[in-house]
């Protein structure tokens, strides 16, 4: 959403604005932002949603941190998943079906907020292609 919005706001920039006006570049701003908290907070929720407790909690916490730095583009998917695997193990007496369950609850909130993330891009293709082949 973020680089969605800053194509917005170039394309808004390289046509003096007529594109889009302040009041819309700031809602989209502010969907941008939310967006991108919701991500990442969707992930924790949707833990706690298939019983995960305080320590999967904390292991997709520590799981979306180091994901955003080690293997970029497929540690946010990876490692909070093994971090809540990990914390529902040790929650559980080593469980492993339940605890796969509650780490499948991290890919389902991921997925969720690929969702959204993907919803927000192609309003912003949307928008933006709808203005560039009326003029």
């Amino acid at each position: 959403p973020l680089v969605s919005f800053l194509g917005l706001l170039l394309i808004s920039y390289l046509y003096d604005f007529n594109f889009l006006n302040f009041d819309n570049l700031i809602y989209f701003a502010v969907i941008a932002v939310l967006i991108t908290f919701l991500d990442y907070w969707l992930q924790a929720y949707s833990v706690k949603v298939f019983g995960g407790g305080k320590s999967s909690l904390i292991g997709v916490i520590i799981g979306i941190l180091f994901g955003l730095f080690i293997l970029p583009p497929f540690g946010v998917v990876i490692f909070p998943f093994i971090g809540a695997y990990l914390g529902a193990l040790y929650e559980s007496d080593f469980n492993f079906f339940s605890s796969l369950k509650i780490a499948f609850g991290a890919l389902v909130g991921f997925l969720g907020g690929v969702v959204m993330k993907l919803a927000y891009s192609i309003f912003a293709l949307w928008k933006t292609l709808s203005y560039l082949l009326i003029f």
